[in-house]
């Protein structure tokens, strides 16, 4: 089997990001004018990237920051296993002292091993892994393209990188991320192996008026 590139990227800022309000997988929200601005300077600086295949998730915010590399003609999959984790009766909701002592309890449940505990209503991280497997089984076993843009979300994106480089889930908040940001990864055909961390490169530079 060939080896393949993966570029991991999360999505660009919205109104609820920059606001400290929860979205999850619940809330459909688009990009404001900076994850605009950081979109268009993903697509400047990958442009030339010779992409064969681009995934996102199921949420507008991951296509409008792909969205040139669809419009330039890369053959785009949607997948309902990329979603966010859902945060259950938190989305929509600005965050309070008293919501943030609550993840962070469930933060450090997952820290010490308890991957089963989710907020009211909403997923645990398990669940949120065994719904990406299926993704990852379609990258590893079904996919043909060697070069591969992926589009998701933060919370989602830990677990998935987990899953990929055989981390336990209870370490995943070591994979920190920032909108727009990349991990970048080969497949070997057996194995994933991490390339690139965090990277902002695509961003140096001023943000939009």
């Amino acid at each position: 089997m060939k080896s393949k590139k993966i570029f991991l990227f999360r999505h660009g800022q919205t109104e609820y990001n920059k606001n400290g309000i929860v979205q999850g997988s619940g809330i459909d929200a688009p990009l404001n004018d900076t994850g605009r601005w950081q979109a268009e300077q993903l697509w400047n600086f990958y442009r030339e990237h010779p992409f064969e295949r681009v995934y996102t998730s199921a949420l507008i915010r991951t296509h409008q920051t792909v969205a040139r590399f669809i419009e330039a003609g890369i053959p785009h999959i949607q997948f309902e296993g990329l979603n966010e984790i859902n945060w259950g009766i938190k989305e929509g909701k600005t965050s309070t002292a008293e919501d943030h002592d609550e993840y962070m309890k469930v933060v450090k449940a997952w820290q010490s091993g308890e991957l089963h505990v989710m907020i009211e209503g909403g997923e645990s991280p398990l669940q949120v892994q065994e719904r990406q497997k299926l993704v990852l089984d379609y990258l590893t076993r079904e996919e043909k393209a060697e070069n591969i843009l992926i589009c998701m979300h933060g919370r989602a994106m830990r677990i998935l990188l987990c899953l990929m480089l055989n981390y336990p889930l209870s370490e995943m908040d070591i994979f920190e991320h920032h909108n727009t940001s990349l991990y970048k990864l080969t497949y070997t055909g057996s194995m994933f192996v991490l390339d690139d961390y965090n990277n902002l490169l695509h961003l140096n530079g001023s943000g939009p008026a």
